[in-house]
């Protein structure tokens, strides 16, 4: 089975075959980062749980509704897996059939997740906040032939349904609705003794669809591998991760990459419980309370959410929070975020960098090196980055490029599902292209510019929104900020800010003054905002991410704002 899938789906020459451990020392020779060599057979749902379920009662999962607290132990989430396995299999689910899951932080997503690595079969994770236009393109593009998912999700598909011949079986996990099995009751009557899968580690296990920032979202179509390949990155950017009084937790939904494979299945791997809660929207006041009343050790917390915390917190206040390491990526952060982890979080933020296709390649770890504000950190052991020109040569040092990773990978994904031609383009000779630019120091940090449509071109010169955005989160007025270029007839592009004003603070021309002063003065003349623009919100993706697109055509052609 394994060989005719990878086929279909695998670029030829880059299907992982063994990859050897290759590993780093931190300066205090107690942390040794390897990427461990990837076995020909390999299941994910065997190593998260099933090589943990033997002898103690070893906990891996607090969940926190806010009204009550369940514990569930590897053992559990054996049982619970076994069972939906079985269910699975009695729907006709087969090794390389579709599930998709659609579910928020609770038991169910986590051991529907294991389930479905054990029966061989791809899960398709749904965030739950999807409209119907989202869900039914990932469910037909997807050809799913069961779907997962709760009373909410079971709504939504109503109207969506009859345009989805695919779909054979929906159950909801809260209970039997119109259109929908009861999962629980059905979950009951299987058995618990399971086997898995004989699965290859390059078989299909995971269909994540990107979120969208540019062009109409794809299908990321990952093999079981592809933990294995996270596993150093993660731990990197926890400084080792399994003491024994780790305990980790992220807002991210677990239906994004960051939340299940840079936090859940990680997790588990190792044997560290997770905390789930469900948050629709990310509440400062309420994450500091979970963390606090948990003693969260591990945590990671992405680049929106930080700076919601940052806007909501005091520094030198005692927030009674046990926090060993913080991970965060998504967007490059800069001095000012990581100042602030310091004062009120009491760690260093260690960042890091990937995407749905090949994450976790990139982080810094205080335990290995001083964070360098403003550059993401140096390749996680076990994965070859580089910058490179649009042939393929390798840039050197100082040189603006586009950053990339020399394959194979055991990270990098198959393909993207249901599109070659999209796959292709990912690929320059022996490199997958980030479509992302930026540049590498002779230490091997890495800078991150911005995407390739995000850099903006001035003068001549080359600015990437980042330190901007950074600078501006400097002043006291700004809560958030956005940066992109925008047409200009004697410089090319100006450089607009869109800010989200902290409250106590009006907008008028002395502000927009003041900030483009705050700029000019720590920056750069050629890089402070021409234009400024003051919103309610800044446009971003379901996993916070902004969308500098949508601001690019709020202006399209337009000069807002006031123009120095």
């Amino acid at each position: 089975m394994c060989a005719e899938i990878v086929h279909l789906f695998a670029l030829k020459g880059r299907v992982m075959k063994k990859v050897g451990s290759i590993e780093s020392a931190a300066a205090d020779a107690s942390l040794v980062i390897r990427m461990p060599a990837i076995p020909d057979r390999y299941n994910i749902g065997v190593d998260v749980c099933t090589k943990w379920a033997k002898g103690a009662e070893r906990l891996a999962l607090i969940y926190d509704t806010g009204e009550s607290i369940q514990r569930f132990t590897f053992q559990d989430i054996e049982t619970l897996s076994n069972q939906t396995a079985d269910l699975l299999r009695d729907a006709g689910v087969a090794p390389g059939v579709r599930v998709a899951l659609m579910a928020p932080q609770r038991p169910e997503t986590a051991y529907v997740h294991v389930a479905i690595y054990k029966a061989g079969a791809i899960a398709v994770p749904l965030f739950p906040l999807f409209g119907e236009e989202a869900i039914e393109h990932r469910l037909s593009d997807s050809g799913a032939e069961v779907l997962v998912t709760d009373r909410q999700g079971v709504e939504k598909l109503r109207a969506i349904r009859h345009r989805l011949p695919m779909l054979k079986r929906v159950f909801c996990i809260d209970g039997g609705m119109d259109g929908a099995d009861d999962f629980h009751a059905a979950r009951q009557g299987c058995r618990d003794d399971f086997v898995a899968v004989d699965t290859c580690s390059d078989d299909p296990a995971l269909i994540i669809y990107t979120s969208g920032t540019t062009g109409k979202s794809k299908g990321a179509l990952h093999a079981q591998r592809v933990l294995l390949g996270h596993l150093p990155g993660v731990e990197m950017s926890h400084g080792g991760l399994g003491l024994s009084d780790d305990l980790m937790w992220t807002p991210a939904d677990w239906s994004w990459i960051g939340g299940l494979l840079d936090v859940l299945m990680p997790a588990w791997h190792h044997g560290v419980a997770v905390v789930a809660r469900r948050f629709e929207k990310f509440d400062a006041k309420l994450a500091i309370d979970l963390m606090a009343r948990h003693r969260v050790r591990n945590v990671m917390l992405p680049p929106t959410a930080l700076k919601i915390l940052r806007a909501e917190t005091t520094v030198g206040r005692d927030y009674g929070l046990s926090l060993r390491s913080v991970a965060s990526g998504g967007e490059s952060l800069g001095a000012e975020l990581l100042d602030w982890g310091r004062a009120v979080l009491g760690v260093q933020i260690n960042e890091f960098y990937g995407q749905t296709e090949c994450n976790m390649v990139v982080s810094s770890c205080d335990r290995f090196f001083p964070a360098k504000p403003g550059w993401m950190g140096k390749a996680v052991p076990g994965h070859d980055v580089r910058v490179i020109d649009a042939s393929g040569k390798v840039l050197p040092a100082g040189k603006l490029g586009l950053i990339a990773v020399h394959q194979p990978d055991p990270v990098t994904f198959l393909g993207y599902w249901n599109n070659p031609k999209a796959t292709e383009e990912k690929f320059i000779g022996e490199y997958l292209i980030t479509g992302d630019q930026g540049e590498m120091d002779e230490a091997g940090f890495i800078r991150f510019v911005g995407r390739d449509d995000d850099v903006i071109t001035s003068a001549g010169y080359r600015i990437g929104p980042g330190p901007i955005e950074d600078c501006l989160l400097g002043h006291a007025a700004v809560r958030q900020a956005a940066v992109i270029g925008v047409p200009d007839d004697k410089r090319t592009e100006v450089v607009k800010a869109f800010i989200v004003l902290n409250e106590g603070y009006r907008a008028d021309d002395a502000l927009t003054r003041e900030l483009k002063e705050h700029v000019r003065c720590k920056l750069a003349g050629h890089e402070y905002p021409r234009l400024i623009e003051y919103l309610d919100d800044l446009p971003t993706t379901t996993t916070g991410k902004v969308l500098r697109r949508e601001l690019r055509m709020r202006t399209q052609h337009a000069v807002a704002g006031t123009q120095a």
